[in-house]
Formats: C-alpha cells, sequence, structure tokens
C-alpha cells in the first residue's frame, strides 16, 4: 500500500472521529472545512495531507479560516512520486510548509478581493498575493508577480462556505 492510501485511511479515520465529536457537541452546527471538503469528493489528496502535517485542528476547529484548497487534479500535477515523497514521516516539516501556504486565518470571501490586489499572511507565516484584477480571473501566487506565473494558481471556484471559513478551489499546488 502506497504511502498516499495509508495516508488516506488515516485522514478518513480522523475525520470520523473529529466530525462525530463536533457533531456531539451540537446537532444545529453546520459543517466544518474539513467535513466540506471531504463531502466535495475532490479534495482527498489535500484532506490526507492535511493529515499527515497535522493541520486537521485548523479545519475542524473554531476559529475562522480561508482555504485556498487544490483539488486532487491539482495535486496530480505535481512530478510522479512527489506527493507520497511528502507523505512520509521524514518530509512533514515540508508538507507542514506547504499546507500551511494555502490556509489564512479569518475569512476572506471572494467579495473582498474582486477587483483589488491583496496580500494576507497565511498560516506558514508567508505571504500570498491574491491578484483579482485580471481579465482571466482571481489568481494567487506566493510572488508578486505578472499572472499568471509559473507557481501560480487560479480560483476556478469561490466561496464554499462552511462554519469556521470559507474554500477557494484552486487549480494549482503553491510551493514554497
Amino acid at each position: 500500500m502506497s504511502a498516499f492510501a495509508k495516508t488516506l485511511s488515516s485522514a478518513a479515520l480522523a475525520l470520523t472521529v473529529a466530525a462525530g465529536a463536533s457533531f456531539a457537541a451540537t446537532d444545529a452546527k453546520a459543517a466544518n472545512l474539513a467535513e466540506t471538503a471531504a463531502a466535495a469528493g475532490s479534495f482527498q489528496t489535500l484532506i490526507a495531507a492535511a493529515t499527515a502535517a497535522g493541520a486537521v485542528p485548523y479545519l475542524t476547529g473554531d476559529q475562522p479560516y480561508t482555504v485556498f484548497a487544490p483539488t486532487d487534479d491539482a495535486f496530480a500535477k505535481l512530478p510522479a512520486g512527489t506527493v507520497d515523497n511528502l507523505l512520509l514521516p521524514e518530509n512533514r516539516a515540508q508538507l507542514r510548509k506547504i499546507i500551511a501556504l494555502h490556509i489564512v486565518p479569518g475569512t476572506i470571501p471572494s467579495s473582498a478581493v474582486l477587483g483589488e490586489q491583496v496580500a494576507p499572511i497565511t498560516m506558514a507565516l508567508d505571504y500570498i498575493y491574491i491578484n483579482g484584477v485580471t481579465d482571466n480571473g482571481v489568481f494567487i501566487d506566493t510572488e508578486q508577480a505578472d499572472y499568471p506565473s509559473p507557481n501560480s494558481a487560479q480560483v476556478v471556484q469561490a466561496d464554499i462556505m462552511a462554519d469556521n471559513g470559507v474554500i477557494h478551489v484552486i487549480d494549482n499546488v503553491l510551493l514554497p
């Protein structure tokens, strides 16, 4: 079984336990970021990576976050073996930095960036640059650059709301 398959199994178990705990606390609560991503069905790799990186508390906690969520297809664009390699225990620090680069404290709806250029700081303590003034949509990047650049991602679906934040679906994985 590959590292990805093992991590995915662990992630599913962790999310099931976390979901059960949050639903036990109050039935009136909406889905959190992790549950919302899991229900979408196109973020299995992100959930497995977040679990391996120890980032699930950000996705299931009470504090609001904005997640720029690469799809499974976005992770598949990485060179062959990259995801399995990142999921190895000895690469946890690198994986944690990559996942944290996609998470911003607070809720940033698309209405806050359309027609704007903003640079929030991520959980990786790095800025990401959001360019909402391009003719081709909203792009995010790890550097202030022309869009699109080699390390940019386009927001392909915005404002998937969860009870503890918002998910914006992106088409590439940002790398530090």
